[in-house]
């Protein structure tokens, strides 16, 4: 909360605007999996306008060592994963599952599995969406609008801007099987795809 509390007024320095919708989609009973698109180094100050309670977040194991911010997600109780290692990987999400479950927590994963500020979404890793048939809890998109308009990642400049965000309503996945994965990661992607571009101000 400390965490939060601090990110949270970055966005003053930067010029940002949060216009958050869905806010309710957040109150489930138990746990979830929550899953949101990855655009750049910005989504921190994203993360922490809509960050439920009892949330923790799953990361590449490359984070913990990216300075600052590495100190402030490792701080912040990240779950890191060696995806070099997919067994590894595997036994940290059977993990989490059980920890889900006893600590009635929210996990919150990238599932394009790294940054993407192109203005669309890459293909889906099925990790997320095995994690949450396994525990039986539900899936909460969450969609932040197109960075592109007001920051350039490959100079790392940017202008003002508003971030229009949000959280949908639960995917439940009660009665699914491991058959049905492709299906649900399938089902998360197009729907989750279709938002980024409303929000956007895209065609789709």
């Amino acid at each position: 909360r400390i965490i939060k509390a601090v990110v949270k007024t970055f966005k003053y320095f930067f010029g940002l605007r949060f216009e958050v919708k869905g806010l309710e989609n957040f109150e489930v009973e138990g746990p979830a999996i929550i899953v949101s698109n990855h655009q750049s180094i910005l989504d921190m100050m994203g993360l922490m306008e809509v960050l439920p309670d009892n949330c923790v977040q799953v990361g590449k194991k490359e984070l913990m060592y990216t300075g600052t911010v590495g100190l402030i997600i490792y701080l912040g109780g990240v779950i890191f994963i060696n995806r070099k290692k997919t067994s590894s990987a595997k036994m940290v999400m059977a993990e989490v599952a059980k920890t889900m479950a006893a600590d009635n927590l929210k996990v919150w994963v990238y599932p394009e599995g790294t940054r993407n500020c192109t203005g669309d979404l890459l293909p889906f890793k099925k990790g997320a969406f095995h994690l949450a048939v396994q525990a039986q809890v539900p899936v909460i998109p969450v969609v932040y609008s197109s960075f592109t308009s007001f920051y350039n990642p490959k100079t790392n400049l940017f202008t003002s801007g508003k971030i229009k965000v949000e959280i949908l309503p639960p995917i439940e996945t009660k009665g699914l099987t491991s058959d049905d994965v492709s299906d649900l990661t399938d089902r998360c992607f197009h729907t989750m795809r279709e938002t980024l571009f409303r929000l956007s101000g895209r065609p789709s």
